[in-house]
């Protein structure tokens, strides 16, 4: 009887599909939202310091970028995600 039931409990999650991929999307992530917080502060700091000049602005946001996708593509060089929200 236990083995019974333990077959219905096999068979019902062989037959939901489960799909992976290796990470989260980009737009589910706080690093994301990070970035875009840290690139806007930079723009509103150049734009109100007198001291500090556009070129070192967008120097530290294409930092900030290069940064961003590298750390995205660890992540995605690392383990697998299961989608859990289908």
């Amino acid at each position: 009887m236990a083995s019974a039931e333990t077959a219905d409990r096999v068979r019902t999650s062989a037959s939901r599909p489960v799909t992976h991929d290796e990470t989260k999307p980009s737009f589910k992530t706080t690093e994301l939202f990070t970035m875009i917080g840290i690139v806007i502060a930079i723009l509103i700091a150049a734009a109100s310091a007198d001291n500090f000049d556009a070129p070192r602005a967008w120097t530290l946001v294409a930092v900030v970028a290069s940064a961003y996708m590298v750390a995205r593509g660890l992540a995605k060089s690392g383990g697998r995600h299961v989608d859990s929200d289908r």
